[in-house]
């Protein structure tokens, strides 16, 4: 039998659709094992979002290699997707695969196939994939792909293709699937969810409608959302929905209107600030994410000091912030106005100091609320405590160790927040 060993990077869609090849080759008769020193093929479903991203995919493939010479490595996702012509220089990457090969893998490994990947550009319709078996307590549902936007920093357009949705009775078929197999909760996942439905003229809010009144999921949670998407229609429906988890991950890249004009993102900070105080009223503590990029090209100090007092006075919960990375292709890497590695690293020090600060703010919030969590870890190796996530998305750590209570919905009161762990109560 043949043996496999698979490493996911990068986003949800590519977590589901690890998940997909892993299950199609386990019907393909090949064998899954965790360490890549006794497999036959290494896989690396790469994400290419950041240079980091691509020098740490190159570093995995080499390293599985020089472990093991007579390994087959296989390199697929996005890296693949956009530097096919540069990878196969490389003695230690055996096989590259697109993102649409990826998803039929065993044909290829069977094969002996060692390049394929097809024009993404050119796809229009949307790949349809379930997952027929998981020990997941949630379950991702991929209701989109690909990116329509041309935002001056990123190149996963050109990786993902234009976007693609599914249609609305199979996203619904596959919930209610999930949820009679005992899920009691899905994430909507894509590439940028908030252009579902775009290609066939329907809104994101359209689905949620549909979504609340035909499927039998106790609860449901949105991947990232860029502002200008979330309607007022939108939080209205929400703010009264029963299965909506109160959690919104924002993609804001910047707290400086000129530096958003330069990414080509089309909302200005006073929007968007006005609109996270909107979703803080509108609900009951809810977790607010965000994505901002450190040091893009053009970037001065005197805008990234505009970004730091718009994201103190903000309402959000935690921001996630990385160093820009030039991507060739992209309108961002031929700026002449590039700002050094070293400032992008300490503007994204300062911000994460920022975020550290405000998600203990609002975990402090929540101390003494009693809420429902989702119980989906079994005990924790140090604590002994089971671990679940609320509604709001605070991850907990559960006075019990009962195995009979995993993938439940229970009450709990939180009790305290201590060296970075939130503890709570079984009630």
């Amino acid at each position: 039998m043949r043996k496999f060993c698979i490493h996911t990077m990068g986003c949800k869609a590519n977590q589901f659709e690890s998940a997909v090849i892993v299950e199609n080759l386990l019907k393909s008769g090949f064998e899954e094992v965790k360490s890549s020193d006794d497999c036959d093929f290494y896989i690396l479903n790469s994400c290419t979002v950041t240079q980091k991203s691509d020098n740490e995919a190159l570093y995995l493939i080499r390293n599985a290699k020089h472990k093991n010479p007579e390994i087959i490595t296989v390199l697929t996702g996005c890296l693949a997707q956009v530097e096919k012509d540069n990878l196969l220089k490389n003695d230690y990457v055996d096989i590259v695969l697109g993102n649409d090969e990826k998803l039929n893998i065993s044909k290829y490994l069977l094969e002996n196939e060692t390049c394929k990947i097809s024009d993404i550009m050119q796809r229009s319709d949307f790949t349809k994939i379930v997952l027929s078996d998981t020990t997941k307590t949630r379950a991702n549902v991929k209701i989109q792909d690909g990116c329509d936007n041309r935002c001056s920093y990123c190149i996963i357009p050109f990786a993902r293709g234009k976007s693609r949705s599914a249609d609305v009775q199979f996203i619904l078929d596959e919930i209610n699937s999930l949820s009679k197999r005992g899920f009691n909760e899905v994430v909507l996942t894509g590439i940028h969810i908030g252009q579902w439905g775009k290609d066939f003229g329907m809104t994101l809010l359209d689905l949620l409608e549909q979504i609340e009144a035909k499927t039998t999921i106790l609860r449901y949670r949105l991947g990232s959302l860029n502002p200008l998407e979330i309607t007022d229609e939108m939080l209205d429906f929400l703010s009264k929905s029963k299965k909506f988890c109160p959690h919104f991950h924002l993609s804001l890249q910047s707290a400086c209107d000129k530096t958003l004009r330069s990414m080509n993102r089309f909302y200005e900070t006073d929007f968007y600030l006005a609109q996270i105080d909107k979703i803080n009223q509108m609900f009951e503590l809810p977790f607010l994410g965000s994505d901002i990029i450190t040091g893009f090209a053009g970037e001065t100090e005197e805008d990234f000091k505009i970004t730091v007092e718009n994201l103190k006075k903000s309402g959000l919960s935690k921001i996630h912030t990385f160093p820009y990375s030039r991507r060739e292709g992209t309108v961002g890497d031929k700026s002449l106005n590039q700002v050094p590695e070293k400032v992008k690293e300490e503007r994204a020090n300062i911000v994460k100091a920022i975020s550290r600060q405000k998600y203990d703010e609002f975990v402090s919030k929540n101390i003494g609320r009693q809420v429902e969590v989702l119980i989906e870890k079994h005990p924790d190796k140090n604590t002994g405590y089971l671990k679940g996530v609320t509604r709001n998305y605070l991850t907990l750590f559960l006075d019990s160790k009962e195995e009979k209570l995993l993938n439940t919905v229970s009450s709990a009161k939180i009790v305290k927040y201590e060296n970075g762990k939130i503890f709570a109560e079984i009630k």
